[in-house]
């Protein structure tokens, strides 16, 4: 039987979100039904909200970092029970046929993943709808467990802004004795900050602003270089193994490459679209190094950093928010008015 539920939706590109009723799809047998707690906020819902990337279907009901509690499972579930604390990411299926699918990095799908709002799913071509609602229903295999004792709030953005930095982090195998530095102190830059500290890495912090310092090293920086003063920059040339550049706009990368030990490498987890026109390859061919991209992680993957983060006690900084004021939040995100990561308690679609 097929559920109505409740959540708030874009219904085009110029409307603020709304109260929104939609229909879930009978569970399958493979399927998990999920009653969602908390529904982190990342910039990815307001650029899909806002069309800011093209071909947003509407309506589109954004939130891709769920926490939530099993509420019913599928005759063929066996690794959920109704009760258990669960998370859903941005991603709900995929083809799992393709390469990178059989070495479990569905985010790379061959066919594309389907993704968890303003997708189809595979099955019936009908639209998803994502985690600012009551209830969600997904496939056994991109669900995951959320381990005892992590804060299911500050969990929330681990879905995404901890899976974003950590899969770069893991890929080039960081841990003791490594030297990483970070571009940017938001939302995906305070995860980055923690989980390289967590791995055992030597932090450092790239920012434009001075006056970041303290919250910088709360979150793990061992040291924090302003990459608008020459004599900070130079100082450090030649010094990181990886920079995960987090940024989301449109920057230029030249003043970073020299920092880059031989065989560096600079690995873009923020920005879609179009660099500074011209890079300087010098240090590139002078030294081996790198520039890369990574996106999200796995489904494997992204339960191996939650039972690290589970381990560590690694979550996100949040500021919890009622659904009712998702387009304050909105417009606060846009000025980077947020520490560190806007998190909604979905309890409140019930006021």
């Amino acid at each position: 039987m097929t559920t109505n539920v409740r959540g708030y939706a874009a219904k085009s590109a110029t409307d603020d979100l709304a109260p929104y009723r939609f229909t879930r799809r009978a569970p399958r047998a493979d399927d998990v039904e999920i009653e969602i707690l908390y529904c982190g906020v990342c910039h990815s819902d307001l650029h899909t909200a806002r069309n800011d990337w093209g071909g947003t279907t509407y309506p589109a009901v954004p939130g891709h970092e769920i926490i939530g509690r099993v509420v019913g499972v599928g005759a063929e579930v066996t690794r959920f029970k109704t009760g258990d604390q669960v998370g859903v990411g941005c991603m709900v299926d995929s083809c799992q046929h393709c390469a990178p699918c059989d070495q479990g990095l569905e985010q790379y799908c061959e066919e594309f993943p389907t993704m968890t709002y303003d997708g189809k799913d595979r099955q019936d071509q009908t639209p998803t709808f994502g985690g600012y609602s009551e209830k969600i229903v997904v496939s056994d295999k991109f669900v995951l467990q959320i381990p005892d004792g992590l804060d299911p709030k500050g969990a929330a953005p681990l879905l995404c802004a901890g899976i974003t930095t950590w899969s770069p982090l893991h890929h080039w195998q960081v841990g003791e004795g490594s030297r990483v530095a970070v571009v940017g102190l938001g939302g995906l830059g305070h995860m980055a900050l923690k989980l390289a500290k967590g791995m055992g890495a030597e932090v450092t912090l790239f920012t434009r602003s001075p006056g970041k310092e303290e919250d910088a090293r709360r979150l793990g920086a061992d040291h924090i270089v302003i990459s608008t003063d020459d004599a900070q920059m130079e100082a450090v040339k030649s010094q990181f193994d990886l920079i995960i550049d987090t940024v989301p706009v449109e920057h230029d990368l030249n003043s970073y490459l020299p920092t880059l030990a031989l065989d560096g490498t600079l690995v873009l987890v923020g920005l879609l679209g179009n660099l500074v026109p011209t890079m300087n390859t010098v240090p590139l061919i002078m030294g081996r190094k790198s520039v890369a991209g990574s996106l999200i992680g796995g489904i494997a993957e992204t339960q191996e950093m939650l039972d690290f983060c589970g381990e560590q006690g690694i979550t996100s900084d949040v500021e919890v928010i009622n659904i009712q004021d998702i387009n304050e939040a909105y417009g606060r995100m846009q000025k980077s008015d947020v520490k560190y990561r806007f998190v909604i308690d979905m309890a409140s679609l019930k006021n």
